[in-house]
Order: C-alpha cells, then sequence, then structure tokens
C-alpha cells in the first residue's frame, strides 16, 4: 500500500482529525476508527491511548511528525491523525502494529 497516497485520498474523500487532543477526544466519545501515529509521537501518549481505548486500531508508520505534516498539506507537524470515515481509501486495512 502506498501509504502515502492513501493518506491523500482520505482528506479529500473521507474524514480526519488531526493531532493528539483531538485524538484523544474521538477515541473518548467512540468516533476514532484508526489512529496513525508518527515515528516520533511521544511513548507515552502512545501507551496511553493503547491502555485508554484498545477497542481502536492503531498504527505507527515510519515517517515523522514534520513530513506526515507535509504530506498531509498542513503547514505544521502533525504527530497522531485520527481516522473516522477513511472515504475511498484502504487505510481501515492497516494493522496495528504496536
Amino acid at each position: 500500500m502506498d501509504f502515502t497516497r492513501q493518506i491523500k485520498l482520505a482528506i479529500s474523500s473521507g474524514k480526519l482529525l488531526f493531532g493528539q487532543r483531538q485524538t484523544k477526544d474521538a477515541c473518548a466519545n467512540g468516533t476514532a476508527k484508526l489512529i496513525i501515529f508518527a515515528a516520533n509521537c511521544p511513548r507515552n501518549y502512545i501507551e496511553e491511548m493503547s491502555a485508554t481505548h484498545p477497542e481502536v486500531t492503531m498504527h505507527q508508520t515510519m515517517i515523522v511528525n514534520r513530513e506526515l505534516g507535509t504530506v498531509c498539506g498542513k503547514p505544521f507537524s502533525v504527530s497522531t491523525i485520527c481516522i473516522l470515515d477513511a472515504g475511498e481509501s484502504d487505510l481501515l486495512t492497516l494493522d496495528s502494529n504496536l
């Protein structure tokens, strides 16, 4: 799977949230389907999310937060992406790799 292409497809056709706070809120209200973490996302945040929301699939990329922000077309670093609706992308087929 071309991860970069799938992210761009999800952004254009689905519903995504960016950032740790929005991701935590989406998990708390049960709308999160997948969480994607940047390679350099803080380990304690990843462990906290895994412990408090085991029902949500979580995937850590090899892309650092600055590059992930660029892939998403954002002018800032993105350490966490929360997928609410993957749209036409295949992102929901990613396996949990934590």
